[in-house]
């Protein structure tokens, strides 16, 4: 089941939509259940909800799948740049455009108001150990930045097409001054289309700007003790296609695996 309810979000002094999916049998039993919250939640579960009409096919997945827990999705604004701004940690000139760096914020959002919100009613289990984030492109970015700034909070982070190369030197900056626990994890995906050719006939999976800025990432994460694991996507595009097929490999490496 998915339920769909608005939720303030003060920053833009306007509503977002949370899409929160809780199991089949959540009303038939008192059980608890872990919780994953992701961005741009209107493509997670169904394509007719979806931007662009596919969406990660997230519904049909934690139906079939044997580890029952609640995902929140988290709607971001449709209006002109706004998505842009509302998931920028940085305030910095990107993809053409200055973007004004409203992420934190949004993550004061997600962490005093809607959080204890889903803790409060739904029966979760509420420690960081059994807490998640994910996302993609943008999304992407606000998870790495949210498993290395709110460590504390979130232990298990999908960061999928993050575009690490855009962001490594506040990435790094912001890991150098933050405490990262050991049972934390992490995964970093990007495609073979989505970034760009290797230079002298280099390989797509090693050589590229983004293969080399999330290789380089890694390691310093794995440095301060972070569990990473990076997946490149051969024929990977930027779209939610092809992260769908990357949906049962992050959940069952986050969640099932020792």
């Amino acid at each position: 089941m998915v339920i769909k309810r608005d939720i303030y979000y003060p920053p833009a002094d306007s509503n977002r939509k949370l899409h929160i999916y809780i199991p089949g049998n959540y009303y038939q039993s008192d059980e608890r259940y872990p919780v994953m919250y992701m961005f741009d939640g209107h493509n997670l579960f169904f394509d007719w909800d979806a931007t662009y009409g596919k969406s990660w096919g997230f519904y049909n997945f934690l139906e079939s799948w044997d580890k029952p827990m609640i995902l929140v999705g988290m709607e971001c604004s449709h209006i002109g740049d706004q998505r842009l701004n509302e998931y920028s940690p940085y305030t910095r000139h990107m993809f053409g455009r200055d973007l004004t760096g409203m992420g934190d914020q949004t993550f004061q959002w997600l962490i005093h108001d809607i959080k204890p919100m889903i803790d409060r009613e739904y029966r979760t289990y509420p420690q960081r150990l059994a807490t998640g984030l994910g996302g993609s492109s943008m999304g992407g970015i606000m998870t790495v930045y949210g498993m290395i700034r709110y460590n504390s909070i979130f232990s298990k982070g999908a960061a999928v097409s993050t575009g690490v190369y855009w962001n490594i030197a506040d990435f790094r900056a912001d890991l150098k001054k933050s405490s990262v626990e050991e049972d934390t994890r992490l995964y970093l995906s990007w495609g073979e289309l989505e970034s760009g050719r290797a230079p002298h006939g280099g390989s797509p999976e090693y050589d590229t700007r983004e293969a080399k800025s999330v290789y380089r990432l890694e390691a310093e994460l794995q440095a301060k003790g972070m569990r990473t694991y990076h997946y490149f996507q051969w024929g990977g595009r930027h779209c939610e296609e092809d992260w769908e097929k990357q949906v049962p490999v992050f959940m069952n490496w986050l969640w099932k695996e020792a």
